[in-house]
């Protein structure tokens, strides 16, 4: 089979493709036929060796995929050969085939494509645990979402809007604001051309958001947080802008406010009986329409490197995904 490997830390350019030998799937673990695997920006940072988790070199990245089931190893019953399922792994998506354990699979529901199947599971996984388990979201509260127009960002969005908030989006440019509203955002401020404080102010009649998704750090998270309203809640999703922010703790005394962490994979780990049942409460949001993955580019396994510069350039809105049977 053919699969991306990374041999040594750097840039998505030092990537290579090469042919290996075909996984086998031992006890308890499902080989599966990649269709469609996402793209994610911790992807970018695992092979530079920058991210929490640091897989031993050489190693193949990518952590969600859709697929067939093409073999079961001993004692696998929750799946069978040939169903269309979805997998999420620490590594590896990025091949034409992958082993798995069974209990990192679920079938795909009826109707499903592959493409969104391979766009739901990181992003709208970190999402849910934010803004539904961390943050406790509720019907009329306010929410603020930095980096909006990406994959975790437009992902918020429509979560927000499912649980009955307004949610205000906060991107870079007016393109992938316009995005934004399409997803769902009541309100957006262009933190390029706009003052963030004052725009929050206006856009929550000085009140501040209940809650700020910040999937961006650097320099946007001490004037958001500055801006939060009381008992205001702060999920700390990521650093996409590559700069991880040093906030003075007095704030959340003044604000009786919260920071809160999120990291999906772990908490998908730690407890997995959770986070099943989050995927469920998505599946069936998906189902009556309010959520749609945005899929904004396809790239062959050969592309990869590409669809990793473009991801870390920020030019993706929402999520793109390779396709290794290309």
């Amino acid at each position: 089979m053919k699969a991306v490997v990374c041999k040594a830390w750097g840039l998505p350019d030092s990537l290579v493709v090469e042919q290996l030998a075909a996984p086998v799937a031992g006890a308890g673990q499902v080989l599966i036929d990649v269709q469609a695997a996402g793209v994610n920006f911790p992807d970018v940072l695992i092979i530079q060796g920058k991210y929490q988790f640091k897989p031993e070199l050489p190693f193949t990245p990518g952590s969600e995929l859709s697929g067939v089931v093409a073999a079961l190893g001993e004692g696998v019953s929750n799946v069978k050969v040939g169903d269309r399922v979805i997998a999420f792994s620490a590594q590896g998506a990025f091949a034409q085939q992958i082993v798995v354990p069974a209990q990192a699979v679920m079938p795909m529901p009826p109707g499903m494509d592959f493409d969104t199947a391979a766009a739901i599971t990181l992003t709208y996984g970190t999402s849910h645990h934010a803004v539904v388990d961390r943050a406790a979201l509720k019907a009329g509260e306010t929410m603020l979402v930095l980096g909006a127009a990406g994959g975790v960002g437009l992902a918020a969005i429509e979560i927000g809007k499912a649980l009955g908030a307004r949610v205000i989006a906060a991107a870079s440019s007016d393109e992938k604001l316009a995005v934004c509203r399409e997803h769902g955002a009541d309100a957006t401020i262009n933190y390029t051309t706009d003052d963030l404080r004052e725009a929050i102010k206006a856009a929550t009649d000085g009140k501040g958001p209940d809650v700020i998704y910040d999937p961006v750090g650097g320099v946007y998270a001490e004037p958001a947080f500055r801006s939060i309203g009381w008992r205001g809640r702060y999920l700390v999703v990521g650093f996409a802008n590559g700069e991880i922010p040093k906030l003075p703790l007095n704030l959340t005394l003044l604000k009786g406010a919260s920071l809160m962490g999120v990291f999906w994979g772990e908490f998908a780990k730690r407890e997995p009986k959770a986070s099943l049942a989050a995927m469920r409460e998505l599946m069936g949001w998906l189902a009556e329409g309010k959520i749609r993955p945005r899929i904004s580019g396809r790239y062959a396994l050969e592309q990869t490197a590409q669809a990793l510069n473009d991801m870390a350039a920020r030019k993706v809105t929402g999520k793109v995904v390779i396709l290794p049977q290309r």
